[in-house]
């Protein structure tokens, strides 16, 4: 594959809409295990790493995805990243001075995937919080993908190669596929699959040790939080997972394990059977509910030059 104009660090941040912030925090603090690290009305911040966020919460009349952010390498890459999306004709919009000090990270743009709707910030400089991230209930590594759904698979699928410069790591035929954002090496940072509507599927946090899995069936169990897929493993990355759902319903993830790929010379992608042995090795059967977390915000509107979206 051809050299891209500007490289990836990682994924960053999700901004999740929710419809009781007060509710969503505890949760996420005190069941994910994310550190809550500024309040405001409408909206917190909580993290899983030294970076100020890995999670925005932001009060909404309606629960999903509002955005979706992933750090470059350098400024520079940045630069190379909005002229690229400009001579694209995406209309890409630097987020103002005053929102990326609220966000405690350096300069960067936000670009609407055209087809899945999606809002994407591109940015670097994610400032290092002095204080360590200190495990609770988890031992949390990062925040580790995002999965959506797309009402054109097809199209998002192709524009996140062509546009986004996203690699496919595999591929269950025409169910779902798997991207990294290169040249970051987990197996998947994104992913997305078809369905009638573009909506968010799910949130997923990378876990440190396989006992992070088991504790939390029997923690979620606890507190009476529903199951929707697993435990499990997934054969395309190698992930032991458990999916359960957020007081919106929004479904979020556990998973130990996963494959990491060179920069150069990686396999190429695996065209996977479309069966349910393809998602789960060991015969967890997902609930209706799993990956049923809500719409992407501004799904299916352009979004011109001028627009500033709050966080």
């Amino acid at each position: 594959m051809k050299n891209f104009p500007f490289r990836y660090r990682k994924i960053a941040y999700a901004a999740l809409n929710v419809t009781d912030l007060e509710r969503s925090v505890a949760f996420y603090r005190d069941i994910m295990g994310l550190d809550l690290v500024e309040r405001q009305p409408d909206v917190a911040y909580l993290r899983c790493s030294r970076d100020h966020h890995n999670i925005v919460l932001c009060q909404s009349p309606t629960h999903g995805l509002k955005r979706v952010a992933f750090e470059l390498e350098t400024e520079g890459d940045v630069e190379a990243a909005f002229a690229h999306f400009q001579a694209l004709g995406m209309n890409p919009a630097m987020v103002p001075k005053k929102e990326t000090a609220a966000l405690r990270q350096g300069p960067g743009f936000r670009v609407r995937e055209r087809h899945s709707g999606l809002l994407f910030e591109l940015f670097a400089g994610a400032t290092f919080q002095a204080r360590p991230f200190v495990p609770t209930v988890a031992n949390i590594a990062r925040l580790g993908h995002v999965v959506i759904s797309s009402a054109d698979f097809q199209g998002t699928r192709e524009a996140l190669v062509r546009d986004f410069g996203f690699r496919i790591s595999d591929f269950i035929e025409d169910r779902i596929a798997f991207m990294r954002c290169h040249p970051n090496p987990f197996h998947h940072t994104f992913a997305v699959g078809p369905a009638s509507v573009s909506q968010l599927h799910h949130v997923n946090f990378m876990v440190t040790d396989m006992d992070d899995i088991g504790k939390a069936l029997y923690r979620v169990k606890k507190h009476d939080i529903k199951i929707v897929f697993g435990p499990g493993r997934h054969p395309p990355s190698n992930s032991v997972f458990l999916y359960f759902l957020d007081p919106d319903g929004i479904t979020v993830e556990y998973s130990f394990g996963m494959e990491e790929f060179p920069e150069e010379g990686a396999r190429t992608p695996r065209r996977m059977e479309a069966v349910p042995e393809s998602l789960d090795v060991w015969g967890a059967v997902p609930d209706p509910l799993f990956g049923r977390s809500g719409p992407i915000e501004g799904a299916g509107t352009a979004m011109p030059q001028t627009e500033q979206v709050a966080a």
